[in-house]
């Protein structure tokens, strides 16, 4: 089996194939860390939607709405896109819209043909063991920043790559799986001191989420692996 990376969802359309692949959406900072903290904590369901209109109109129906953008959460919404929004005794047993800037689209993007998971530090060994266990080809896509590369979002598909390889039942696959290989290599000393240097890491600094920052960076404290279900449209575990 081969492990690929795909560096932003404007490339997407490059890694569409005939065959099924497992398709690994992440954006650390911080919608998949958010996903699959919401769903620990009891939530039924997420339902990611792309646009903020389309968030209004369930809000109206009565959803509980996670919306974010630009980092910051949308005033109408009852959360935003913080792992810290998403608490039992606010989530447990509803369904969440959930809109971010960058995650949700490159949810819909890789859902065609593609077993979609959801994967983010937070619960990578559990991504790990899921994508072993699948016995299909891998497919990492970061969600990235307005369709930019983002390191973060490279560094964590460098992590699964080498996760992967290591364990001799994947091959890397293309150039962007070596890079991403190798620039996990140069962070993991200190991912979070590397990361600090990131875009978007000087973005929730400037609005003061460095607690945000280390949720998003520590690994394996989710043992979830959320996957999102074609016929309902909804993100489940």
């Amino acid at each position: 089996m081969t492990v690929e990376v795909c560096f932003s969802p404007a490339l997407y359309p490059f890694y569409v194939s005939e065959k099924s692949k497992i398709a690994v959406i992440v954006d650390v900072f911080r919608a998949s860390t958010t996903i699959c903290k919401a769903l620990m904590e009891g939530a039924a369901a997420i339902i990611p939607v792309a646009s903020l209109e389309k968030a209004i109109e369930l809000k109206n129906r009565g959803y509980f709405v996670g919306a974010e953008r630009n980092v910051e959460k949308c005033d109408f919404a009852d959360a935003g896109n913080s792992p810290f929004d998403y608490f039992s005794d606010k989530v447990k047993g509803k369904e969440i819209v959930f809109t971010t800037t960058n995650g949700t689209r490159a949810i819909e993007l890789a859902a065609g043909k593609n077993n979609v998971i959801i994967g983010a530090f937070c619960n990578i060994s559990a991504v790990v063991d899921y994508c072993k266990n699948a016995g299909k080809d891998v497919l990492v896509v970061c969600a990235g920043w307005n369709n930019l590369f983002s390191l973060e979002d490279t560094i964590f598909a460098g992590l699964l790559v080498t996760r992967l390889t290591c364990s001799e039942k994947f091959q890397v696959c293309g150039d962007s799986a070596v890079a991403a290989s190798v620039l996990w290599r140069h962070a993991e000393s200190d991912v979070n001191a590397f990361l600090r240097q990131s875009e978007h890491a000087s973005r929730l600094f400037s609005h003061h989420l460095e607690k945000d920052f280390d949720f998003c960076l520590t690994q394996d404290i989710v043992p979830v692996v959320p996957f999102y279900d074609k016929f309902s449209q909804k993100i489940l575990v």
